[in-house]
């Protein structure tokens, strides 16, 4: 019998209906992916891949990629092969600061929503370039803290406490170049499209309307998260106001 994946608050996975705003706001990264990269990648590293469902929106783009997932934890990544796995996915249990992989051995990395984990992000970042052929690219994303945690100050101990650091656009963008001064860094940012603005313009912001327990959750609410889609979301300037930063990184080839 399949046990599902414990709800933490932090693994994002499709299906849990109270979860689906979170859930649509990692799926719109995933899905956005091939148009952040500059050519079709024949092998792609999820790195941090949880529950393992980028696998299929990865290939909805690239029919014929092959992705690699590698998680830390042992039941996402049981959870995953059982679920995801097949002649074009793959996952492996592994440190995302000591990749189990050999140097340049895929055509892009893609971690989303890792990084603000990561006590040694220094050491991350360079793993995932590692691992990445010359002329090759990463894609990663965090939450940006000036929204996820109004008030919280550089460096400042997160309130979340899955979290080690949260970073703004500047921050990043500085931390990056110094981590990875052979790379060019395009930063953007994820925002609510016009339908969930329209909706905070009537009820306030939503992070705080899906604060609380869902079963606290008013009729308004409930029908929102049920509603959310990822065209709800769009890329747009790496601006205070953005929910989460989406870095891409380039290197020589």
């Amino acid at each position: 019998m399949d046990t599902p994946l414990c709800i933490t608050g932090e693994r994002t996975v499709p299906g849990v209906w109270h979860e689906n705003y979170w859930f649509r706001r990692h799926e719109v990264v995933y899905a956005a992916v091939p148009d952040l990269l500059p050519s079709t990648p024949a092998v792609v590293l999820d790195a941090g891949s949880g529950e393992g469902y980028a696998a299929d929106l990865l290939r909805t783009a690239w029919p014929h990629v092959r992705v690699v997932g590698l998680d830390y934890d042992a039941a996402a990544c049981a959870h995953a092969a059982r679920h995801h796995a097949g002649p074009h996915a793959a996952y492996l249990r592994g440190a995302l600061t000591s990749l189990p992989l050999a140097d340049a051995v895929v055509d892009a990395t893609v971690s989303l929503q890792v990084l603000e984990h990561i006590w040694t992000p220094r050491e991350y970042v360079r793993e995932l370039a590692r691992v990445t052929r010359p002329g090759g690219a990463l894609v990663l994303s965090t939450p940006n803290r000036a929204t996820f945690s109004p008030g919280l100050g550089r460096h400042e101990t997160p309130p979340n406490a899955y979290h080690c650091r949260e970073y703004d656009p500047e921050e990043l963008a500085t931390e990056l170049g110094r981590w990875l001064p052979g790379h060019a860094a395009t930063v953007v940012g994820l925002h609510h499209g016009t339908r969930l603005r329209a909706w905070e313009a009537a009820h306030g912001p939503v992070a705080d309307a899906v604060a609380g327990h869902p079963d606290l959750w008013p009729d308004p609410v409930r029908a929102l998260v049920a509603s959310v889609t990822a065209d709800d979301f769009v890329l747009g300037p790496a601006d205070d106001d953005c929910l989460d930063l989406v870095v891409v990184l380039t290197s020589a080839g």
